[in-house]
C-alpha cells in the first residue's frame, strides 16, 4: 500500500547462467544421437556431484582472509554445480522429446510411404490452408491437424501402441473456406465452408480419431513431427473414437461464445476480435490475412503478452499503479490484498492458457506474465530476474522445442529489457521533468 515501492539492491543474476546453459543444451541435443545425449547428461551429473561433495578445506581456519576465500570458493563450486545440473536436466528432457521422433514404427512406416490405420489424439486446433496453384493445376485447401499417434496398424495387420507426434493433412474433397463451424458465413468476401470441412475444423484438442492415411516423412529435418499422414476425407466426417476432455469442452464453449457475441459487429471487426483476444483466427479471410501481412501486423493476431496484459488489467488495473495505494482495477474495489490479487492473477493465467490453448506463444506470455505477478506478491523488484530465469528454465524443460523458437528468444529479451532497462529510463525521464504518467507509459 505504499505510495512508492522501496528501492532494492543490485540485480540478482545468479540464476541467469544456469538458465542460459539449459537453454543452449536443449537446442543442441534435440536432434542429436541418443548415446551422445546420454553421455552429456551423465558427465554433467558426475561433475556436479563431484563439485557438491568436494569438501572445502580451509588450512588456516584462524585467518579471516582464508575463511573468506573458502566461502568464495564454495560459492563458485555451488554455482557451477547448479549450472551442470541444469544442463543435465535440459539434456535429458530434450533427448526424451527427440526420441519421440525416432522410436516406434511410425518413422519407419513414413520412410516406406506405407498406408496405415492409426488412432490419433488431436493436440492443437485444426487450421485450413489457403488454396494455391502448383504447376498447371489448382490445389484445394487442406485441413492441418497436429496430433499424436497412440495406436497404429500396418497393412499386414500388425498393431503397435506408441506416442509419436505427426501432422495430419486432410483432403476434404475440394471444399473451401476458412470459417468457424458454429455459424453460417456472414461476410460475403469469405468462401463458404462445406459440412465435411466444418466437422474437421470443429475438432477440439484431446479428441481421439481413427484415420486411414498414407504416411510420409517430414520435408525438413529438425521438425517436431515424425511423419505426415495424408487423409482422404472425401466429404466424410471424422471417425471420433473418444470425445475431448471436459476442460477442452469448456474452453471450446467459451471460444464459441466469444464468436457468437461478435455476430453484430462489422465484418472485419467480427473476424479480428476473437483473434486479438484468444488467438481464434478461424474467421479471418484470406484477403484480410494478406492485408495484415502487407502491413507487417500479423503478430497482432497471435496470442502474446499483450493479450495477457489486457486480461490482467481488468483485475490489476494499470501495471504502473499495481503496487501503489492509487492502484485501480477490480481487485482494489473488492478490497483484496496484493498477495491475494497475485494468486487470483495466477489462476487467471491458468485459465488464459486453457482457453487460448497451450501453444508456445501462449506459454511464453503466461510465464513472463507470471514474473510480474510474483513481483506483485513479493513487492521486490530484485526478485524479477531470478523469476524470469526460472520461468525460462521451466519452459525449456517442459517443451525443449522452445529453445529453437525465435519468438521465445524475442519474448525473453523483451521481458528482460523491461526488468533492467525500463526502470532506468523511467528514472531518467523523471529527472528531466517529464510528466510522471508519460514517463511510466514510455518505460
Amino acid at each position: 500500500g505504499a505510495a512508492h515501492p522501496r528501492q532494492e539492491g543490485p540485480a540478482d543474476l545468479r540464476l541467469v547462467p544456469p538458465a542460459l546453459a539449459g537453454w543452449a543444451a536443449a537446442a543442441l541435443v534435440l536432434d542429436a544421437p541418443a548415446n551422445w545425449a546420454v553421455g552429456v547428461a551423465a558427465c554433467s551429473l558426475l561433475l556436479a556431484g563431484a563439485l557438491l561433495l568436494r569438501p572445502v578445506r580451509d588450512r588456516r581456519r584462524g585467518q579471516r582472509r582464508d575463511r573468506r576465500r573458502g566461502r568464495s570458493r564454495g560459492g563458485r563450486h555451488a554455482a557451477l554445480a547448479a549450472l551442470l545440473l541444469c544442463v543435465a536436466a535440459s539434456t535429458a528432457s530434450a533427448a526424451l522429446h527427440g526420441a519421440d521422433l525416432r522410436r516406434g514404427p511410425v518413422p519407419t512406416l513414413a520412410r516406406q510411404f506405407a498406408t496405415v490405420t492409426a488412432e490419433v489424439e488431436v493436440t492443437a486446433d485444426p487450421r485450413l490452408t489457403r488454396p494455391r496453384v502448383r504447376g498447371n493445376r489448382a490445389v484445394p485447401p487442406t485441413v492441418l491437424i497436429e496430433a499424436d499417434v497412440r495406436r497404429v496398424t500396418e497393412t499386414g495387420g500388425a498393431t503397435a501402441v506408441t506416442r509419436t507426434p505427426v501432422l495430419l493433412l486432410v483432403d476434404v474433397g475440394g471444399e473451401t473456406g476458412n470459417r468457424a463451424p458454429d455459424k453460417p458465413p456472414k461476410d460475403s468476401r469469405a468462401p463458404s465452408t462445406g459440412p465435411g470441412t466444418s466437422r474437421w475444423l470443429g475438432l477440439l484438442p484431446t479428441t481421439r480419431l481413427r484415420v486411414t492415411a498414407r504416411s510420409a516423412p517430414p520435408r525438413q529435418r529438425g521438425d517436431r513431427i515424425a511423419a505426415v499422414l495424408r487423409v482422404r476425407a472425401d466429404r466424410r466426417p471424422p471417425d471420433v473414437v473418444a470425445e475431448p476432455s471436459a476442460t477442452q469442452r469448456l474452453a471450446g464453449r467459451l471460444r464459441a461464445g466469444l464468436r457468437e457475441a461478435t455476430e453484430d459487429l462489422p465484418d472485419d471487426a467480427r473476424a479480428l476480435l476473437p483473434g486479438l483476444v484468444v488467438g481464434d483466427t478461424s474467421r479471418v479471410t484470406p484477403e484480410l490475412e494478406e492485408a495484415f501481412k502487407e502491413t507487417d501486423l500479423t503478430h497482432t493476431l497471435a496470442v502474446s503478452g499483450a493479450n495477457f496484459t489486457i486480461v490482467l488489467a481488468l483485475l490489476l488495473g494499470p501495471p504502473g499503479l499495481a503496487q501503489r495505494s492509487e492502484r485501480r482495477g477490480l481487485a482494489p474495489r473488492l478490497g483484496l490484498h496484493l498477495r491475494t490479487t497475485a494468486l487470483l492473477g495466477g489462476l487467471l493465467a491458468l485459465a488464459f492458457v486453457v482457453v487460448c490453448r497451450p501453444d508456445p506463444s501462449v506459454l511464453r506470455a503466461a510465464a513472463c506474465g507470471s514474473v510480474a505477478l510474483l513481483a506483485l506478491a513479493t513487492g521486490r523488484r530484485r526478485s524479477l530476474l531470478p523469476a524470469l530465469a526460472t520461468a525460462v528454465l521451466l519452459l525449456v524443460l517442459y517443451d525443449p522445442w522452445l529453445s529453437r523458437s525465435y519468438g521465445f528468444l524475442l519474448s525473453v529479451l523483451a521481458t528482460g529489457a523491461l526488468l533492467t532497462l525500463a526502470p532506468r529510463w523511467s528514472a531518467a525521464l523523471r529527472r528531466r521533468r517529464v510528466p510522471p504518467r508519460l514517463a511510466e507509459a514510455l518505460a
